[in-house]
């Protein structure tokens, strides 16, 4: 495979000495043309990669807040077709900044696949996350989306032994990504002792760069993981920050999209200023 968007930059990130701050939110949370205006202003707050949440009806590694704002996209009309065409609109004005698409198998399947794969081509997208996909699984599409440039990236977590580690490095591509805490998303915070340990282990295995996510919410914990890690994943915190700022009726406000790119601002400043994560 060529080199991608994430690899270059993982490579810009590595000439700069610091991590990356990595995104999520779900396409069209809460509605398309709020998600769209957030997601155009992401770069620009602070993150280096986004990841674009694909929404679904069963999102089961998930908690509660990226459960609601899957939720809140497919009542508000979300399709992946307009999912990709986020990424495009977003291309027409940033051709530099990663997308990754992350979420689940059976939205992509309907698509169906063949066609799912070249219209991401198309879009932009430049990496897959599918986290109910395991290696022994992915020949319907992880070669397909190889083959067409994607980066196709896999999940290990606190429970990923010496055995299965192979498994889960073996074709990956792009980045690692380090599941922090057994479980669903936002609902617990990481032991960052724990992480160091097994991010040391996953370095030990792979040359890829590694990012740290799942139960990252805070400064201090973005502060601490990017001394840690290559990159630091922030999502159910800007998902919440997006349900905070809905009226009653769960509609957009004017504080939304302010809102979420005030706490990436921040979460961004913090990752310039590495601590040391014993002292947390």
């Amino acid at each position: 495979m060529n080199q991608t968007r994430i690899d270059r930059k993982f490579a810009e990130l590595k000439r700069e000495g610091r991590a990356g701050l990595v995104t999520f939110i779900t396409a069209g949370d809460p509605d398309h043309d709020t998600s769209l205006a957030v997601l155009k202003g992401l770069p620009g707050a602070g993150a280096d990669i986004i990841e674009l949440g694909m929404p679904f009806s069963d999102p089961m590694a998930d908690g509660p807040a990226i459960q609601a704002s899957s939720q809140r996209a497919l009542k508000a009309g979300q399709t992946m077709k307009k999912t990709l065409a986020m990424v495009s609109a977003f291309r027409a004005a940033d051709a530099t900044t990663p997308i990754v698409l992350m979420g689940y198998y059976n939205p992509i399947y309907v698509y169906p696949v063949d066609r799912f794969i070249a219209d991401a081509a198309k879009a932009g997208v430049d990496g897959l996350i599918v986290v109910d996909m395991p290696p022994e699984e992915d020949a319907e599409l992880r070669p397909q989306a190889s083959k067409a440039g994607l980066n196709f990236i896999r999940l290990a977590t606190p429970t990923t032994d010496a055995k299965r580690l192979p498994a889960v490095l073996a074709n990956t591509s792009g980045f690692v990504y380090y599941v922090s805490i057994a479980g669903i998303t936002g609902t617990k915070a990481p032991n960052l002792a724990d992480v160091k340990g097994h991010v040391g282990r996953i370095k030990a295995q792979t040359s890829l760069p590694v990012a740290v996510g799942f139960g990252v919410k805070t400064e201090e914990q973005v502060s601490a993981i990017a001394g840690i890690a290559e990159g630091v994943v922030v999502g159910s915190a800007l998902v919440g920050a997006i349900a905070q700022s809905l009226d009653g009726d769960g509609r957009a406000t004017s504080a939304t999209k302010p809102q979420v790119l005030g706490l990436v601002g921040r979460l961004a400043a913090a990752l310039r200023h590495p601590a040391e994560a014993a002292a947390l």
